[in-house]
């Protein structure tokens, strides 16, 4: 492993406070482009100045869908599509993007993203119009077991923070947004200042910058301020949850919290602290997942991750499994034997090497690599200091942080069974 960063990003902050990062790849045909802004679903009380607005359920999600109408009656989303693009967006907890990827036209391209999310049009008709399509989307997610299985771990984890509910909503919440609320809240997170452009392409990063500043609005907006409320405990509101859905085999996720370090160098270090130590103790190559693999209680599907969700952050693991209680004590073991004896020096050297390529590989994933780019600018961090830090951070780290993140009492376990399964007393949704 290297100490030095494998690619140089060009940055740039315009004089209205947008972060422009351009990753050069003069030898790829494709581009692309992410247009985002740090706001998302959790984000519904917040204070401009000395002003407080409180908001409904799903209006970030809700502005996503109506971000591509455009004054003159196009749809942004048909007029990238006929330039040769194949645009998207999407929402998070904590974050909503809206990006393109092409092989020619890059920059007719990028000054049409930019043109339409920073040019909002609402009418009272075509906000009613998308509250029947967003409703029939949140109604066909119910029963979606990867959706309810990751909700209802979220119920399980949140007592109060907005990151509890569906980024989407609920049918009765998106009845109250109004063409007001979208345009307010659009005003106040849609500002340069709270955004960033990420792009990987072959033009002069120059450009992407010129771009940006000729049809951005010039003046620099204050920054919006999120209420979550009062912090949550580590500890979860309730220890399980099971539904039942039409599975052919129960899906599981165990989760627990834990707070996000302050921004910058700090929560880097955080993110790949966490990240090296679900892979030391429960990647692949583990004796933990091989052994529960063959005993046919994880299929390919189980995975580990850390998710930052605004004031909040979650360790997750899970997949298909016909025995997710097994699982969970397979992994409190775990945890118990690694705050005992520590990680296996080899073994984790092994999982350091398997994260950072990991990393590296990413850099050729144009899609992923503008959205990391962008979490961590959110995150006040720089995207590509991941990998000489990533050398330094120690087992013993790991080991402190996973024992602490998922001691016994701060795990909750979310199941989706098939119907007809067995009742769980412990409790049901």
């Amino acid at each position: 492993m290297t100490n030095e960063r494998p690619e140089n990003v060009w940055a740039a902050t315009l004089p209205n406070g947008l972060r422009v990062r351009v990753l050069c790849k003069p030898d790829f045909q494709r581009s692309y482009a992410v247009f985002a802004t740090c706001y998302g679903g959790a984000d519904r009380r917040f204070r401009v100045g000395d002003t407080w607005t409180d908001t409904p359920a799903g209006v970030a999600h809700y502005l996503e869908h109506k971000l591509f109408d455009m004054p003159d009656g196009s749809d942004a989303l048909l007029t990238l599509s006929e330039n040769g693009a194949d645009p998207n967006a999407f929402t998070s907890t904590n974050m909503t993007a809206y990006y393109f990827s092409c092989t020619d036209r890059f920059e007719e391209n990028l000054r049409t993203l930019l043109r339409f999310v920073s040019t909002p049009y609402f009418t009272d008709a075509s906000v009613a119009k998308e509250q029947g399509i967003i409703a029939q989307e949140i109604r066909m997610g119910e029963d979606d077991p990867d959706r309810a299985v990751w909700r209802n771990l979220m119920r399980c984890l949140m007592a109060r923070d907005g990151a509890r509910d569906a980024v989407a909503g609920t049918v009765e919440s998106i009845a109250e947004i109004t063409p007001e609320t979208l345009y307010t809240c659009h005003r106040a997170f849609y500002a340069p200042s709270n955004m960033v452009l990420c792009a990987v392409c072959q033009d002069a990063p120059e450009r992407v910058a010129a771009i940006a500043a000729e049809i951005l609005p010039p003046e620099r907006a204050p920054v919006p301020a999120a209420d979550h409320g009062e912090p949550e405990d580590m500890t979860p509101k309730d220890a399980r949850m099971r539904v039942e859905l039409a599975v052919s085999a129960p899906q599981m996720l165990l989760g627990a919290k834990f707070r996000p370090a302050e921004k910058g160098e700090a929560r880097l270090r955080q993110t790949l602290t966490a990240e090296l130590a679900l892979q030391a103790a429960f990647g692949e190559a583990t004796a933990f997942y091989n052994d529960l693999y063959r005993a046919g209680l994880l299929g390919d599907d189980f995975g580990c991750n850390a998710d930052y969700c605004g004031p909040i952050a979650l360790a997750v693991l899970g997949g298909e499994s016909k025995d997710p209680d097994a699982v969970c004590a397979r992994v409190t073991e775990t945890v118990a034997r690694i705050a005992r004896d520590g990680f296996d020096g080899p073994a984790f050297e092994r999982a350091r090497r398997a994260v950072y390529g990991s990393w590296l590989r990413g850099l050729d994933r144009f899609d992923d690599v503008c959205v990391d780019m962008a979490e961590g600018l959110f995150g006040g961090y720089e995207h590509m200091d991941a990998f000489p830090l990533l050398g330094a951070i120690t087992a013993a780290e790991c080991a402190a942080w996973l024992t602490e993140t998922l001691a016994p009492e701060r795990l909750a376990l979310s199941v989706v069974a098939p119907k007809g399964g067995e009742e769980d007393a412990d409790h049901d949704a």
